[in-house]
């Protein structure tokens, strides 16, 4: 059947509700643009407000017309969307291509009833993902179709009938303690930052002077008046205060009412994450579709003994949350979590005892890390300040720490199911990826590590990042590793020749 043939089931619209939600959303986000035309056009001009009528007004026609050309269908082999009207799209999606169903309701979206389906789906390239988004069903829609496409493969049955809610076995809950892992994550913090480059934006735009202000003048001066390294505190005490009660705060909202459950399904378990506050989502995982597990460790999560575990599958979105099966918690629980998604026990996947890598390996992550800043010392030596270059000597030994503890993070092993590696230091990832979720295995083998005799195995899979590597190990090691990752794939390469051909 093609997408456009007229046969089949009926072709569906996005709830009717989105003529009020689309709109709105868009007029929310023009709301500052109007008002900062208001304020510095000096009140009721009535140009100005005959130009934010105009924009009010293409808003709602272009919410319209977006409903009115929007449709969508889902056939016994596929998942359809036509969309546009100047410019006409035409997605189609294989169900059995389908690996994730993402449910996003926003605030404004909530307070209507309605919820944005994303469907994630493989594509031929293990490194690119396809799939569509409906924006927006209602949420009782929403979770049938999520049903409807993960619960059964489309050859099994026909799609008039939405099949019954699963039961649902809890895996994991929110528990506030772990909001102490809140301040040690990158994300949160970074999050602070660019809420405070907005407010700092808006203030600017609308003409607004902070020294204007009495107090914040005041303490200024005060600031102004003390000692250097007092002021320096004290702006430091400040955004360390604000980073933290910011992260707190983003946690919360984001990990609100967090639940991992596993619904069970006539065509396969799912792994439901359910979480949020302001804006609730619902990430639902093919278990037949799972490859594997990632346990990752920043640097400040790993130094309070924190981790976030994530799912390996393909369909995921790109961003920093993609896959994520729990919010930072103990290490302990991301192993836990780990363990209960992939259904082995931990010293099977990521809570397995490593095989430590070659000396050579040592030495590589040691120049890697020590050159570069000696180059930085010898450039400030050479070109900076007098107080530069003896300052900069500092980051020797950093560079040495930091390289010493890369080999310490470098480890490997093949259990029963599968391939688990770990590598880095700034963010340290452990990776259990299953043997038989392995397309292929690649042997690589650089100029400098020839001559340390050593080489990097990586496994090509279809899910995660596309591939996961094994760095650094010993040439004949990395090759016996490859081939049994995959039996008989490299064995015909590592037999005599005359033991591969009958005597004539």
């Amino acid at each position: 059947m093609t997408p456009g043939d007229p046969a089949g089931p009926p072709w569906r619209r996005l709830d009717p509700r989105m003529l009020v939600v689309g709109p709105l959303g868009s007029l929310g986000r023009l709301l500052p643009l109007v008002l900062i035309l208001m304020i510095t056009g000096g009140g009721a001009d009535p140009a100005r407000i005959g130009i934010a009528v105009a924009a009010a007004v293409v808003v709602v026609a272009a919410g319209v017309v977006r409903w009115r050309t929007t449709r969508y269908r889902i056939t016994a082999e596929r998942v359809e969307l036509h969309t546009g009207w100047l410019r006409r799209q035409r997605r189609s999606v294989p169900r059995d291509r389908i690996r994730t169903v993402d449910l996003t309701a926003r605030l404004l979206h909530r307070a209507f009833g309605l919820s944005v389906v994303q469907v994630g789906a493989a594509s031929g390239s293990p490194l690119e993902s396809a799939g569509l988004s409906l924006d927006a069903v209602s949420t009782a829609e929403a979770d049938l179709l999520r049903r409807e496409l993960l619960s059964r493969s489309p050859a099994d049955a026909p799609v008039a009938a939405a099949p019954e809610a699963p039961e649902a076995e809890p895996l994991a809950r929110l528990d506030w303690s772990w909001l102490r892992f809140a301040p040690l994550t990158f994300s949160s913090i970074a999050g602070i930052g660019a809420i405070g480059a907005t407010v700092f934006n808006l203030v600017d735009d609308l003409g607004v002077d902070p020294r204007d202000i009495g107090a914040v003048d005041d303490a200024a001066d005060r600031l102004g008046a003390a000692p250097l390294w007092l002021g320096v505190l004290v702006v430091v005490t400040v955004l360390l205060v604000l980073a933290v009660v910011g992260s707190l705060l983003l946690y919360a909202e984001r990990w609100y009412d967090y639940r991992l459950t596993r619904e069970a399904g006539d065509g396969g378990s799912t792994l439901r994450v359910k979480r949020g506050l302001l804006t609730r989502r619902s990430l639902s995982v093919s278990e037949q579709r799972l490859r594997g597990a990632e346990i990752v460790e920043p640097l400040l999560l790993r130094a309070g003994r924190g981790a976030q575990c994530r799912a390996l599958s393909t369909g995921l979105s790109a961003d920093a949350q993609g896959g994520a099966l729990q919010p930072p918690a103990p290490r302990g629980e991301a192993h836990r979590v780990a363990s209960a998604a992939l259904r082995a026990h931990p010293a099977e996947i990521t809570g397995a005892p490593l095989r430590t890598h070659p000396p050579a390996a040592r030495t590589r992550r040691l120049t890697r890390a020590v050159v570069p800043a000696a180059v930085v010392c010898a450039g400030l030596f050479a070109v900076g300040p007098a107080w530069a270059g003896p300052l900069s000597l500092l980051l020797l030994p950093l560079a040495v720490l930091l390289g010493l503890d890369r080999y310490a993070q470098l480890g490997h092993e093949l259990t029963a199911r599968f391939l688990v590696t770990r590598q880095g230091s700034l963010v340290r990832r452990t990776v259990a990826l299953q043997r038989d979720g392995v397309l292929g295995m690649t042997v690589r083998q650089s100029v400098f590590q020839r001559r340390a005799g050593v080489v990097t195995v990586e496994a090509v899979t279809a899910a995660g990042q596309g591939g996961y590597t094994v760095l650094d190990v010993a040439a004949a090691d990395g090759v016996a590793l490859a081939d049994a990752t995959v039996p008989r794939l490299l064995t015909p390469f590592l037999v005599p020749e005359e033991a591969r051909w009958p005597a004539s």
